[in-house]
């Protein structure tokens, strides 16, 4: 592997380790399995590629994502808890809505954002090349986000999202709305994959309809990796063992697309195939660890 290569999977490790972190939240702290994430990603690009191409400031473009991510996240969560729909087949809902919903925003299935200002339009002034440059800025701003989501869940109202989590009843119990709690998470869960969806398509250029498939499957898999990896005893140890999860999976496919025996060679097609493998691997690790232990 290049370290073109090893610089691209930095950066897209950091972009996509917002979406992780946002899946940890969901899967992790609310004990909510939400696929929402793959029509919300699509709908962060969406709106952020309308935004910047109508003439306005990148910016406002990913605030309007971040908000636009909220609100789906929110509506999967109200159809859960006040029209009792199960979670899983509410967030089926949401995610299928969302595919009509995103066409609808951009007006077709694409847009492209090839010379419109991103977050780094500023920021190549300062002379960096830009493979060196993408991967410190998003750093920065993925390390900035992690930040942020641990500063939140050890605040009351973080707590009482682990509350209810661990213990729906027990946190009911002591005069908690459970309903308002899984809403907000729920729809917090969804603005930081609707966030990453934005950095996605100004990094990439383009917004498309079907970039977010495999979304939930590449964010479990962050997770899972990071936490066989790291370990999870804290909050601030699990939230950066995401990130990690994240850095390592981007790499993991990048050698992987890079292997080459003889006449045989990997390709994007084969992408699945090697999420799945990692899945895999992530999960079977801590039996085989024990195994080896004894």
């Amino acid at each position: 592997m290049t370290l073109y290569a090893f610089l691209g999977a930095l950066e897209q490790g950091f972009l996509y380790g917002i979406m992780a972190l946002g899946v940890y939240l969901t899967f992790r702290i609310l004990d909510f399995p939400d696929l929402t994430v793959d029509g919300s990603l699509p709908l962060g690009a969406s709106v952020c590629a309308v935004t910047v191409t109508s003439g306005h400031s990148p910016y406002l473009a990913l605030t309007l994502a971040t908000l636009a991510g909220f609100l789906a996240g929110a509506a999967t969560a109200i159809l859960n808890t006040k029209l009792k729909i199960l979670h899983l087949l509410a967030s089926i809902l949401t995610m299928i809505s969302l595919y009509s919903i995103n066409i609808r925003i951009m007006d077709g299935p694409n847009v492209a954002l090839l010379g419109a200002p991103s977050i780094l339009t500023d920021l190549e002034k300062t002379g960096l090349p830009l493979h060196v440059l993408s991967p410190l800025c998003f750093f920065v701003v993925a390390t900035s986000v992690m930040a942020v989501l641990i500063w939140f869940l050890h605040t009351e109202f973080g707590q009482a999202m682990l509350a209810t989590g661990d213990n729906r009843h027990m946190i009911t119990a002591l005069g908690v709305n459970t309903d308002n709690v899984i809403i907000i998470g729920v729809g917090l869960s969804n603005a930081l994959v609707a966030c990453s969806g934005a950095l996605i398509a100004q990094n990439q250029g383009a917004a498309d309809v079907n970039m977010g498939v495999g979304t939930i499957v590449a964010g479990l898999a962050s997770v899972i990796l990071g936490e066989t990896i790291c370990g999870a005893p804290t909050i601030a140890r699990t939230c950066a063992a995401v990130l990690a999860g994240s850095l390592v999976y981007r790499i993991a496919i990048a050698l992987a697309l890079s292997f080459k025996l003889g006449d045989f060679a990997l390709t994007p097609s084969d992408l699945n195939l090697i999420t799945a493998f990692l899945v895999i691997l992530a999960l079977t690790s801590p039996m085989l660890k024990r195994r080896l232990a004894r």
